[in-house]
């Protein structure tokens, strides 16, 4: 059985990508240029606003150099 969701797993994935994307110390736009991804969409699903495809998370998993644990972790960091 799975467990309760905390939040929708769309804004959990943005605070994630926020979090992650800070720590590697780039902007919005410099993430954006290494996922080829526009900035304004970057924005959207940092603010949860977009739900990500597939495709997108693979090509944010790589800009940021994570592991899908952190990229999809449900908990608060």
């Amino acid at each position: 059985m799975i467990g309760k969701v905390k939040r929708a797993p769309h804004i959990a994935f943005g605070r994630n990508v926020c979090r992650l994307r800070t720590a590697a110390r780039l902007t919005q736009e410099n993430l954006a240029e290494k996922a080829e991804l526009s900035r304004r969409y970057v924005q959207e699903i940092e603010a949860g606003s977009k739900n990500p495809s597939v495709n997108t998370a693979v090509r944010l998993k790589l800009a940021l150099a994570c592991s899908w644990d952190e990229l999809f972790s449900q908990t608060e960091k």
